[in-house]
């Protein structure tokens, strides 16, 4: 019996370690495109959640500092097949884009690619992917008029005031006008999540998030060992930025180019590279590590960039599922959901459709690329590259 589950577990992982790595390989357009790729490959190809327990954890990773996609990834990894496929998930999703920048930086410095043809037919790509997934999500999660007006409220909000402030108030406020419309609502999925993760490692991982936040600085302060430095500045860019990847690089950019650590000139030619690679765009840390104090700052930039996200989401997920079943945080749950619709709806307007769709043409290549996915059911991988030729097409049309 054991040797039987050990094997079940073991393929579990190696299944949890190749479908991210082809997702980290694969996955273009940042945070809220990988969010429809995690829905394609995880929920609608395989399963593994359904559509509200998917909801859910991406409630819960809009509501915690950091990069909400590899959140989601960790926690979906996490629930598949306990801490080590959280980490094996965060490892394939992540990986591929951290070695390319190290690369990138390392060998081809100063190098503009963030105009390039085929980077644009993979912004179309992107618009696709999440429009898929918002597709799917509103079927699901805006059934009646309230969770439809809901959504609308964040689908404005969040589009006339773009900043992260704004979303978590968003996301508070239609949490309590779901409390007080579905409190008592009891046609909420029961299914339960299991977490193979303890409390007691629950707390003793927010113990750590609150800790290293306090402690390193004071380190920094007392020591003088340049990568402590570096760990820090990282660490706390990945703990306090709410918005994801596109909030974190300009931070990034106030944090290291005034000081020297590296030139406008070499942020800007990393920021380009980092929107050509898949994955994450918490990655950049990558880059900058690298131009910094090469790869080994790189690999150290990487783990103090995301160990923040690692810590509270396997901090708060022993905690979420009973916190899911209580009747009335799943009416404030069913109003998070709605608006957490609308603004991805908000995301896929700006800036992912006004990034993408310039002119006619590429509206008509877009079209394309969705038949290839949603009826056709042609694998992602296959979109990707077809967009990725078809911007080189597109260029010289």
């Amino acid at each position: 019996m054991n040797k039987g589950t050990n094997k079940i577990n073991f393929k579990s992982l190696l299944e949890i370690l190749l479908v991210s790595t082809r997702l980290g390989l694969t996955s273009f357009g940042g945070p809220i495109a990988h969010l429809g790729y995690f829905h394609e490959e995880y929920i609608r190809r395989r399963k593994w959640m359904d559509e509200k327990s998917y909801a859910d954890l991406v409630a819960l990773c809009q509501f915690l500092p950091g990069p909400a996609s590899s959140q989601v990834g960790i926690g979906i990894g996490v629930m598949r097949a306990g801490l080590l496929g959280g980490i094996l998930a965060f490892i394939g999703f992540t990986l591929p884009s951290v070695i390319a920048l190290i690369l990138f930086a390392l060998l081809i410095q100063g190098l503009n690619i963030g105009d390039a043809s085929w980077i644009h037919g993979l912004k179309i790509v992107a618009v696709v992917i999440v429009a898929h997934a918002i597709l799917g999500m509103a079927q699901k999660l805006i059934p009646d008029l309230p969770r439809k007006s809901i959504a609308l409220f964040a689908l404005v909000g969040t589009l006339l005031r773009q900043t992260a402030f704004i979303q978590i108030g968003v996301i508070i406020l239609a949490g309590i006008v779901g409390y007080i419309l579905y409190k008592n609502q009891s046609d909420y999925d029961q299914s339960q999540l299991i977490f193979p993760i303890s409390k007691k490692l629950g707390t003793i991982c927010l113990s750590l998030f609150f800790g290293l936040l306090i402690f390193l600085p004071i380190l920094r302060e007392i020591t003088s060992l340049s990568w402590v430095a570096l760990f820090d500045s990282f660490y706390r860019s990945g703990a306090l930025v709410f918005g994801g990847g596109h909030v974190v690089l300009p931070l990034l950019q106030k944090e290291f180019v005034p000081i020297g650590w590296l030139s406008e000139d070499s942020f800007l030619a990393g920021y380009g590279a980092t929107q050509a690679v898949p994955g994450p765009l918490f990655t950049f840390a990558a880059y900058i590590g690298a131009v910094i104090n090469g790869w080994k700052g790189g690999l150290i930039a990487t783990i103090a960039i995301f160990l923040p996200a690692f810590l509270l989401i396997l901090g708060t997920l022993p905690f979420w599922d009973k916190l899911r079943r209580n009747s009335q945080v799943n009416g404030a749950l069913i109003g998070v959901n709605a608006a957490v619709v609308g603004i991805l709806i908000s995301a896929f307007y700006n800036p992912i459709w006004t990034s993408a769709i310039l002119k006619p043409v590429d509206f008509a290549f877009s079209a394309v690329l969705f038949s290839m996915l949603v009826y056709w059911k042609l694998p992602p991988w296959i979109v990707v590259i077809t967009g990725a030729f078809g911007g080189l097409l597109l260029s010289i049309i």
